[in-house]
């Protein structure tokens, strides 16, 4: 997941309302875009640990996930492109209750994503030092780790109250600073390191590009690889700027796949011909291999100024996905899916109670680490769980792309996935299981990694799991007329509109633009029922609401 992901996206639901009809994407920019939404360094020591088998691993991940998730994406951001993403896309399909629980496990995934990342961010600051031994003491400190970690975050939170705009700058340029440049500097070093002459720290060979499927346990941590891949969707809205979506977004598309594989591969590979595989380490092999680069090359100066540069992209990309997915999920409260508490905003209109809620989850996730038997074993537990709970997302959204071409089979999508009903079923269907092979996999104790206890592990990762997916089912089954904030712009579902109940089958060829202005013409459009389909009532005085 890319830390600069969710400045992408804020900057997308600012540009749409603001863009002028003539506006124009090229396929280059798109592409560079896409690749700048989704690149971070931060995994790339977990996939070092395969040697050259790691590019089976990306490839196969790029072919069964991020192209899927980008055509299909598209597909739904041009058919159904009003406020909400996959919270509507899924809701058209499948209605509000499943809906919900999609927008809900975006919510958690990227709460329980921070201490990750934030570790990264420690384990990068603690790299800032002269001496190289006090650093790797420092960085597989507990409490140096959770220290950081929880200072950052509620710092972030602090910021946020201020609105997106107070630090959309900053995101913007962390992105470059600290992602793109040092990916650069990594790739160009270790591959000079290993054309110098160098022995590299891995068995070379063409034999080695396959995996040892004899070892099952080897395909646990790959499975995290699909969630590096995660976060392409977020500029499928962009599809409508291209000059011609359907021949041009495929071609950003897999532009964009290519760059964003070769990135990855390459930047993993300069890891693996320098730090031994014995001595990699989740947290901490991304700067150790700098700063072996950097003595090599003569310019161990250099290290500290690289850790820096990498604590500015994990910084940048925490503060905005603060504001993030809280708004979102400020969005969906108000439309009736979370109590009148939850609503509760600033004069920022910043939901201050939802992100008083993610710090304090924060705050306690972060405390893992003192519980754990080391950093390393934390940093994968919760990176797993990230996984598991984003892969749910994402198998709704295929879900409900394929099943949207046979209840809407008429309702206009300025672009289609390739090869009518077939081609939704082979390339939604690759996408679905492969992100169920990955959700599967996401569950077993890796054999690199000391977890402490596997039954421990399996058993933190399952019922973290079954809490989270349980608890917006229990949420929905409670909501209340009252929950409704009737000032909410929450455009309500095409099947609400026209009468009907999601899924019924309906040969309606009006876009779901049209609709929505003729809903607010006649003075009275449709709300969101408090039932999956029945019960469609109308708001008082004709404002829109969910």
């Amino acid at each position: 997941m890319s830390d600069s992901k969710a400045a992408n996206s804020s900057a997308a639901d600012q540009q749409r309302s603001k863009s002028k009809q003539n506006a124009q994407i090229t396929i280059g920019a798109l592409a560079v875009m896409n690749i700048v939404a989704v690149v971070s360094l931060r995994g790339l020591p977990s996939e070092a640990e395969y040697g050259l088998s790691s590019i089976f691993y990306y490839v196969l991940a790029a072919v069964v996930f991020l192209i899927p998730v980008s055509i299909v994406a598209a597909e739904l951001a041009t058919g159904w492109p009003e406020t909400g993403g996959v919270f509507r896309w899924v809701g058209e399909a499948f209605g509000p209750r499943w809906a919900f629980l999609a927008m809900f496990m975006l919510f958690i995934e990227v709460t329980i994503w921070f201490p990750t990342v934030l570790t990264f961010g420690a384990v990068s600051l603690a790299y800032t030092g002269d001496n190289q031994n006090l650093d790797a003491q420092l960085a597989g400190n507990k409490l140096f780790v959770l220290a950081v970690v929880l200072v950052v975050y509620w710092l972030a939170t602090f910021i946020a109250f201020r609105g997106a705009k107070a630090f959309s700058r900053v995101s913007q340029w962390g992105g470059i600073i600290g992602t793109i440049i040092p990916a650069v500097i990594l790739i160009v070093l270790g591959f000079a390191y290993f054309f110098a002459g160098n022995t590299p720290q891995i068995q070379m060979g063409w034999g080695e590009l396959i995996p040892d499927f004899g070892n099952f346990s080897n395909v646990v941590l790959a499975a995290s690889i699909f969630l590096f891949y995660a976060g392409m969707e977020m500029n499928a809205i962009h599809v409508k700027e291209v000059k011609n979506p359907t021949r041009d977004y495929p071609i950003a598309v897999l532009t964009a796949a290519a760059g964003t594989v070769i990135i990855f591969v390459l930047g993993t590979l300069a890891i693996a011909f320098v730090v031994p595989q014995a001595d990699i380490n989740l947290t901490q092999s991304l700067l150790t291999s700098y700063n072996d680069m950097f003595e090599w090359a003569g310019i161990g100066w250099a290290g500290p100024i690289v850790a820096f540069m990498l604590l500015i992209g994990v910084l940048a990309g925490v503060v905005t996905w603060v504001a993030g997915p809280s708004t979102g999920m400020l969005a969906v409260a108000k439309a009736g899916y979370l109590p009148r508490f939850w609503q509760h905003t600033n004069k920022n209109g910043m939901g201050t109670h939802i992100l008083f809620f993610q710090a304090f989850m924060v705050t306690g996730l972060g405390l893992t680490y003192v519980v754990l038997p080391s950093v390393q074993a934390a940093y994968q537990i919760l990176s797993q769980l990230t996984v598991i709970l984003y892969l749910i997302m994402y198998m709704l959204m295929f879900a409900a792309a394929i099943y949207l071409r046979y209840s809407q089979p008429n309702r206009p999508r300025p672009y289609r996935v390739p090869g009518g009903d077939v081609g939704m079923w082979i390339i939604g269907g690759v996408g679905f299981l492969g992100s169920l092979m990955a959700f599967a996999f996401s569950f077993i104790p890796p054999d690199q990694i000391s977890v402490g206890s596997p039954e421990v592990y399996v058993g933190i990762l399952v019922g973290g799991a079954a809490v989270m997916v349980i608890l917006p089912f229990v949420i929905y089954a409670f909501r209340k007329p009252h929950w409704r904030d009737g000032s909410s712009a929450f455009v309500p579902f095409t099947w609400q509109i026209e009468h009907t109940h999601p899924g019924t089958v309906t040969e309606s060829s009006i876009s779901t633009q049209q609709l929505t202005r003729e809903a607010e013409a006649s003075g009275s459009p449709m709300t969101f029922s408090h039932a999956d389909g029945g019960g469609h009532g109308r708001t008082a005085g004709g404002s829109t609401a969910v």
